[in-house]
């Protein structure tokens, strides 16, 4: 029995760097990536896949047969962009003027076209079937969930054992893997607030209610909240991202509006932070005489690595590409992703991949930023990871093994 080793992956990078660079000049952006879509598909032809496109959205899952019996494992890649128009003066930068691939979604896409040329290659390796997620919408859509809802987890007859997800990451050193066991990322929720006071002139406020001096009292004491309320341990981080109000310097409009994205590391802080959120705004608003409306909306939950999947990725990495390409990730990162509700229905593993472009530990611009650079010499290596996590992960799982 053969299987794909890095000499292999290396010999497509080629054709790695020419399907990034094309998905990186046609971003997209949320549930539908018609153009997207089409391109995924085009490069799938061929491998003998049994394929299948999204209902609700633009979504490509693909099954591929192994040999033999055995469970199912799922690789999953996003694809959508992100609302920036990009600043990077790359030749192959983003041909859209507001679309942009800044959080490395076409690395993504391209590192798991990779897995499935190189394990369609192997499939006398395989000892059950791989689940290709290829997921529309994860930048605030919620994507993974219309996924869900329409079955990728039992795409292939059976629900898939495990799955394993790869992030590319901007300030992380080129190649190198890391991931830790319990929560990975935050879970994130938004909070909007709308004070409404009465309006009048700037002149006499004491004849208004001015819901914008409100409204600023609200940001600061949101800051105070986070400190004073909630366990550093456990640590709770709200960024007031959006204050809006009025039209005039003269005028005290009658309402002023902030948004708030709000991020905790457990459940059980996301719940207390809704509780005292929201009391907080209600008790400044009635101190000052002003309505308030308070929404607190829960987007994602924490991504919560299984300990033991965290572990297997650990050794799966440095069996494949060596100890010293694997990093364990000291603290959970504070970004969220959508993938945590794949992984709060079926044990598995998410992990970054490091591809600054740039010294080690030189400071770079972090993905969403209009000037992100990614490395295109990871892109085999993270579809090789990709493709021995689904063969190891096919024969743990209790495959039937080569006679």
């Amino acid at each position: 029995m053969t299987e794909p080793g890095r000499t292999e992956a290396q010999a497509l990078a080629p054709e790695l760097v020419r399907i990034r660079r094309t998905l990186h000049q046609h971003p997209e952006v949320g549930l539908q990536l018609p153009k997207t879509q089409q391109a995924v598909l085009a490069e799938l032809d061929g491998l003998g896949l049994e394929i299948s496109t999204g209902i609700s959205t633009t979504s490509v899952t693909a099954v591929l047969r192994g040999a033999r019996p055995g469970p199912s494992v799922l690789l999953r890649a996003d694809m959508d962009g992100l609302p920036i128009t990009e600043q990077t003066g790359l030749d192959f930068a983003s041909r859209e003027s507001e679309a942009m691939h800044a959080c490395g979604h076409d690395l993504h896409t391209t590192m798991l076209i990779g897995a499935a040329r190189l394990l369609s290659a192997h499939r006398e390796s395989l000892a059950g079937d791989v689940v290709f997620m290829f997921q529309p919408g994860e930048e605030m859509w919620d994507g993974a969930s219309y996924m869900l809802r329409e079955g990728v987890l039992d795409a292939s007859g059976q629900r898939v054992s495990s799955a394993y997800g790869i992030h590319v990451m901007a300030n992380i050193d080129r190649g190198v893997f890391t991931t830790r066991p319990g929560t990975l990322m935050a879970a994130m929720s938004s909070l909007t607030v709308t004070v409404r006071g009465e309006g009048g002139h700037g002149s006499v406020p004491h004849y208004a209610k001015d819901p914008i001096s409100v409204a600023a009292q609200l940001v600061g004491d949101l800051q105070t909240l986070v400190t004073r309320r909630f366990d550093v341990f456990d640590p709770l981080v709200i960024t007031v991202g959006r204050f809006q109000a009025g039209t005039s310097r003269t005028i005290i409009p009658k309402e002023a509006t902030i948004e708030a994205t709000v991020r905790s590391f457990s459940t059980r802080t996301q719940d207390r932070a809704e509780e005292e959120t929201t009391r907080l705004c209600r008790g400044v608003a009635a101190a000052y005489g002003v309505d308030v409306e308070v929404e607190f909306k829960r987007e994602y939950p924490p991504t919560v690595n299984h300990p033991e999947h965290a572990a297997f990725v650990q050794s799966v990495a440095t069996e494949t590409f060596g100890p010293d390409r694997f990093r364990t990730l000291a603290a959970p990162h504070p970004g969220a992703e959508d993938f945590s509700r794949v992984i709060a229905e079926v044990p598995g593993c998410y992990l970054f991949l490091g591809a600054r472009v740039g010294d080690p530990g030189q400071v770079v611009p972090d993905i969403h930023s209009a000037n992100v650079l990614f490395d295109e010499s990871v892109l085999p290596d993270g579809a090789l990871l990709h493709t021995q996590l689904a063969i190891q992960a096919l024969h743990r799982d209790g495959g039937v093994p080569a006679s």
